[in-house]
């Protein structure tokens, strides 16, 4: 196998050129049976084989440099720079992280996870290569979804002031995780079909070349802003900015990148080299289904369909089902998602209320302050967001909607621990980053029933409210524990005495194994579903503190700012005798990893801390 000969960096320059095709199947075969056993991200690399390739073979890496937006698209680059072993344990505890990260290899330059960062972190490579008087080539590979982000044209605007060579590779596939939407994916869908524009592009060049004059000529008019492309594309978006624009050019023909590579690092000025590829290439299922192969788990490779069918709902499919009815319940109803309308399970709301849907694309900022005007003017938002990317949204929640009180619902989805995309996706840090605003509200299911209540509550609440809630599957547990929600109060799933734990959301599940464990070590144990985490319920916790000699919090939050330390600090004051216990997430970003395995290493699964209260009551 040509794969095999390469085993680090610059290798595939040593690939003859009729050897290429071959070596891009090689990697699509490789991936295709590596992430059908350990899952992980891959349509998006099936798409970026060529392109990878073409770079690699451009660029002398790593004193060159390529920063690759959201890094969803790496696996090839981590290939061809000697980690084909590390695919074994991709995204696994201990493993290859599924995204770029620059402890892990020189050539990985900067670490991403999120999007629309590339073209800022590669601007910054460039102003730190020119202050050191260094002479290296900065790539920046962004998709065109992450175009549909603020940050990146702040980015590009920013970036036409530069004079030296800063290279801006559009990965284009009119995908990012679903389909694209907005403004931008029409002007560059524009691009992509204009075959006059291409035609006349190149018979004037072949016309000119021909000549005596031909190289001056072409020379100049690709200089000039007004050129032949702005006669025929209205607006060159780009190259109106001061960005140099090429393309676009075919992502799956090495020769014609590897040309307008060649060009692109000519010029003394940021260039944009739009690529157009297809999401899932040489896959059939990922074809097919690209927004499915987003992020796969592990598949059948023969009929790309799941070793391992969902049987049970999971909380995505719960607030789903939620939205659906309460579209049908109230006609000022609306639901906002960025760029996620099947990961947020807002496809069915689509579906059934599609006037009443709006997918803002990958603009998290703009679809909270959006959800602001909407609820100003009558109607009832509910924004729909992962907890790690509401995190980019903090400024939004806090001046647009919160210093208003404004009644925008936050479902804010995969809560707690994610898993193997890692430290980059874990939503840990959503109740303090909330909690620390005047006006929100928060909120954390125990169960799908709770989750369905809560809903139907916070749709009905006169303010800014949060409900969190993890990923995966559904607890169907404590049905039978089901009193209305009650603004602030916490519920006694069981009342006795010495030892209460009081836990919020998913934890309450941990709790409950917890209990059983101190019982038969003869504690008698209490268990409170805190239900709210801002305002904590005072009074259970004065109740629980004249007839336990220790109260233990337990949430899937880091320390700092979560439901522990308000507990803590009311306590303190009001019930100073009573002993505390806060079991939390420590202050430190979590790595990859299977969920259980992340739980037990950070020490918020039964039996670690079962054996800190024991420890304490001892």
């Amino acid at each position: 196998m040509i794969l095999e000969t390469i085993e680090k960096e610059n290798d595939i320059k040593n690939v003859a050129p009729e050897n290429w095709n071959l070596l891009a199947e090689e990697i699509r075969e490789f991936l295709i049976n590596k992430i059908s056993v350990t899952g992980g991200h891959l349509g998006s690399n099936l798409g970026a084989v060529e392109l990878t390739m073409a770079l690699h073979l451009s660029l002398n890496l790593p004193q060159d440099k390529i920063v690759w937006d959201v890094g969803h698209q790496s696996y090839t680059h981590k290939l061809l720079t000697g980690r084909r072993a590390g695919f074994e344990n991709l995204r696994k505890y201990g493993g290859m992280s599924g995204f770029p990260k620059r402890k892990e290899s020189n050539c990985d330059c900067f670490d991403t996870g999120h999007s629309s960062t590339s073209i800022s972190a590669g601007l910054g490579l460039v102003k730190a290569r020119d202050l050191r008087n260094e002479d290296h080539t900065i790539v920046s590979v962004i998709g065109d979804g992450s175009l549909t982000g603020g940050m990146a044209y702040e980015a590009l605007n920013n970036a036409a002031r530069i004079k030296r060579n800063f290279i801006i590779v559009l990965n284009d596939n009119n995908m990012s995780i679903s389909e694209n939407v907005g403004g931008m994916s029409k002007y560059l869908n524009n691009i992509r079909t204009a075959d006059k524009y291409l035609d006349m592009k190149e018979g004037i060049y072949n016309s000119l070349m021909e000549s005596k004059l031909g190289e001056p000529i072409v020379s100049s008019i690709r200089k000039a802003k007004s050129s032949v492309k702005q006669l025929v594309i209205p607006g060159m978006f780009f190259e109106d900015m001061g960005i140099t624009y090429l393309g676009p050019v075919d992502g799956h023909n090495i020769n014609a990148m590897l040309k307008v590579f060649r060009e692109a690092k000519r010029c003394k000025s940021a260039v944009l080299v739009h690529v157009i590829t297809q999401k899932g290439k040489g896959f059939a299922p990922a074809e097919k289904h690209p927004a499915r192969f987003h992020g796969a788990e592990p598949f059948d490779v023969k009929t790309g369909l799941p070793l391992i069918p969902k049987t049970k709902s999971n909380y995505t499919d719960v607030f789903s089902t939620v939205m659906c009815k309460l579209g049908d319940r109230y006609d000022d109803i609306v639901a906002i998602t960025a760029a996620m309308p099947d990961g947020t399970g807002l496809k069915r709301f689509k579906n059934m209320y599609p006037e009443r849907f709006f997918d803002v694309g990958i603009a998290e900022e703009h679809a909270v302050t959006f959800a602001a005007g909407l609820a100003a003017g009558g109607m009832r938002p509910v924004v729909a967001i992962y907890s790690s990317f509401l995190q980019r949204a903090y400024d939004q929640i806090l001046h647009d909607v919160c210093i208003q009180n404004l009644p925008v619902v936050f479902a804010i989805d995969r809560a707690g621990l994610v898993g193997s995309d890692g430290e980059t996706h874990q939503g840990i840090f959503d109740l303090s980053y909330l909690s620390s605003i005047p006006n929100m509200h928060i909120m954390a299911p125990k169960n799908k029933w709770e989750l369905s209540d809560m809903m139907k509550f916070a749709i009905d609440f006169h303010g800014p409210i949060a409900i969190r809630y993890p990923r995966g599957e559904a607890y169907d547990g404590l049905r039978e524990y089901r009193a209305p929600i009650s603004f602030g109060e916490a519920e006694w799933i069981y009342q006795e005495k010495t030892i209460a734990l009081v836990a919020v959301g998913s934890m309450v599940k941990t709790a409950l194994t917890v209990r059983e464990e101190l019982i038969q070590k003869g504690f008698a144990c209490s268990v409170i579903n805190a239900r709210f985490v801002k305002p904590i319920d005072t009074q259970i916790l004065d109740e629980a503190a004249k007839t336990h000699r220790l109260i233990v919090t337990m949430e899937e939050n880091v320390a700092s700012g979560g439901f522990g330390e308000k507990v803590r600090d009311y306590l303190d004051r009001h019930c100073p005798d009573v002993k505390l216990l806060n079991i939390h997430i420590p202050d430190e970003y979590v790595e990859h990893g299977n969920v259980d395995i992340l739980r037990r290493e950070v020490g918020i699964d039964a039996g670690t801390i079962g054996q800190k209260v024991l420890a304490l009551m001892r």
